[in-house]
């Protein structure tokens, strides 16, 4: 069994509705203002700072210092990163449902059973270093789900039905990227993961 994050998509392919796909760009926006609310932002006169919501920094400490992952944190990344996921599939349109602020059965997330004591507690240090590679991938991946994502959309808004060979591509680059940020923001696994989709 892989010790990566899992992601998995319960994908609308057919009779789908056609016009909240088309306007689904606005339709998206109030979810989009919640997720980044979740985001800090901290301007002051010399530079301006960005963060994620993922708790990174406490974690990175915690295994350094402590050998530990503090349950509370684990928790909360795994929420963020799982409302992420699907206001991703959402935007996307992978699915007509809009993205629900709690657990749906649409999308699914598993974090693989992290055990702090056999996580390598120098390993986090280097871990954004490690990844290079894969943001490299990844932003390839990128353009290759925002092109078959148009294709899909224009699929949509005509016909109502979304091609399976594109939703396999969309799908499959979410899995990429949440696996690369198992690995080297939300630190719950040392397995390096794989480039494929």
């Amino acid at each position: 069994m892989s010790n990566q994050i899992e992601t998995q998509v319960d994908v609308s392919l057919t009779e789908r509705n056609r016009l909240s796909a088309l306007f689904r760009i606005v339709l998206v926006v109030p979810m989009v203002i919640f997720v980044a609310s979740f985001a800090t932002t901290q301007f002051n006169s010399n530079s301006t700072a960005w963060a994620t919501g993922f708790f990174t920094l406490p974690v990175l400490l915690s295994i350094v210092f402590r050998q530990a992952y503090p349950s509370y944190l684990l928790a909360f990344n795994e929420a963020l990163l799982s409302l992420q996921t699907r206001l991703d599939v959402y935007l996307l349109v992978l699915t007509d449902e809009y993205p629900s602020i709690e657990e749906n059965d649409i999308v699914s997330v598993t974090f693989p059973e992290v055990d702090p004591k056999a996580l390598n507690r120098y390993l986090p240090l280097i871990k954004w270093f490690l990844a290079i590679p894969l943001y490299v991938v990844g932003f390839v991946y990128i353009a290759y789900a925002f092109f078959l994502t148009l294709c899909a959309w224009i699929s949509v808004v005509s016909t109502g039905n979304y091609p399976e060979w594109c939703a396999e591509g969309v799908v499959g680059t979410i899995a990429y990227w949440n696996r690369v940020v198992g690995y080297a923001l939300l630190l719950v696994t040392d397995e390096y993961p794989t480039f494929s989709l």
